[in-house]
């Protein structure tokens, strides 16, 4: 394994800006902190604005769901694979360590770190998808996990988040690589929820979408960063039985490890000092060769990614159908009004907001209740109500 080091005269550069107090004139200030109602969450000495949205996405209460939603492998029963809450941890770190080197604001990069998965469905990307066709063919709408997850948080739950750091969310998806991320502002709620709304309407190209601020990039580059290669430990891991996993070297290295380091060194030596961040053409070159290549060995591999596709879209069709009949017929007696619509209302009240959320689109509603589950609930809840239908089958910790 090869782990680069800083440049020398970019370390120096560093270590002497630090030394004479330099601040980045790129750098988001908490007092530049945007917020739907601004009377309230006003930034104090120990809590400045992005502080207060990390906590408030904390103690948001879909929080806690992210340790039981799939990352990429769901159908194993074992505690090493990565879970969506330490994907989430690993992109706050790692985008805390560039941003920190880049003088950006690290509180800032942490709340739309901590955030940009909250709105994700059981069973990852695949259960995205399923949603989404579901979404789409009853109300003409496209579901997408980083709009959702600016839903869950000023939506759903109205947590009066900044601007900047909902904009830092919807734009973080990292399906879609660049080599050069430059922030193109915005500027306000009313840019911000026109924006939004085109995403429900024609689909979130998370290519077309690049956060207002250098925070926001580093986030969205980081996403990539920290999956790429810990997907290849997490399918090592699910596959260590059957024959180990070859992948061809790349100049940025080949494990997880090396990739970060390498990845992240490289993403500061070309961003420094700049307006923008920047990958070099060879580190940017190998993160699209990891990427090809995870789809080829991991994604597309059957018996590590043991994903019964046609299984999970039936069981999310039931459910879907099942839950909405409920909204129609107003069953108060339900699983979506006693375990969804009652537990969203009693939440909403503790933050004064007084919005009957039975009365939103019926749509909307399933759409959230969905995307809300852990995999296991979700398990559960179709078991329950389809006892005779076919369900998934888990490869066990004891084989």
């Amino acid at each position: 394994m090869v782990y680069r080091k800083l440049n020398c005269d970019i370390e120096q550069r560093i270590a002497s800006d630090r030394e004479e107090n330099w601040k980045n004139p790129w750098r988001t200030n908490d007092d530049a902190a945007l917020r739907r109602n601004p009377s309230r969450d006003q930034m104090t000495l120990w809590r400045p604005a992005f502080v207060r949205d990390a906590e408030k996405i904390l103690h948001s209460p879909y929080y806690n769901r992210l340790s039981d939603k799939t990352q990429v492998f769901s159908l194993f029963r074992n505690d090493d694979l990565t879970r969506r809450s330490l994907h989430v941890q690993l992109v706050s770190r790692t985008a805390r360590s560039i941003g920190a080197a880049l003088g950006l604001n690290t509180n800032l990069i942490e709340a739309i770190a901590l955030g940009h998965d909250i709105g994700h469905t059981p069973f990852g990307h695949m259960g995205e998808r399923f949603l989404c066709a579901l979404y789409h063919a009853h109300d003409g709408r496209y579901f997408d996990h980083n709009v959702h997850s600016v839903r869950v948080l000023d939506g759903v739950f109205c947590h009066n988040l900044s601007l900047q750091t909902l904009d830092g969310i919807l734009c973080h998806n990292g399906e879609f690589e660049r080599q050069e991320y430059k922030p193109q502002a915005i500027k306000d709620f009313e840019a911000f929820d026109t924006l939004l709304e085109k995403c429900y309407t024609q689909g979130a190209r998370a290519d077309g979408l690049v956060p207002s601020t250098l925070e926001g990039c580093v986030v969205r580059v980081s996403d990539m960063i920290a999956y790429v290669g810990k997907d290849r430990q997490d399918a090592e891991r699910a596959a260590e039985q059957q024959n180990s996993l070859a992948y061809e070297s790349t100049e940025v290295g080949v494990h997880n490890a090396e990739i970060i380091n390498n990845l992240t060194v490289d993403l500061i030596e070309n961003s420094y000092g700049k307006d923008h961040l920047l990958l070099s053409e060879t580190a940017f070159k190998a993160l699209r060769d990891i990427k090809q290549e995870n789809f080829q060995l991991i994604y597309g591999n059957e018996y590590v990614n043991r994903t019964s596709e046609d299984v999970v879209e039936a069981m999310f069709e039931r459910l879907y159908e099942r839950l909405r009949l409920d909204l129609e017929e107003k069953d108060e007696s339900s699983y979506i009004f006693r375990h969804h619509v009652n537990f969203v209302e009693r939440r909403r009240k503790l933050y004064r907001d007084e919005r009957p959320y039975r009365e939103e689109q019926p749509d909307r509603i399933v759409v959230d209740y969905l995307a809300s589950m852990t995999d296991d609930y979700f398990v559960d809840l179709h078991a329950l109500l389809f006892p005779h239908e076919t369900t998934i089958e888990y490869v066990p910790y004891f084989k």
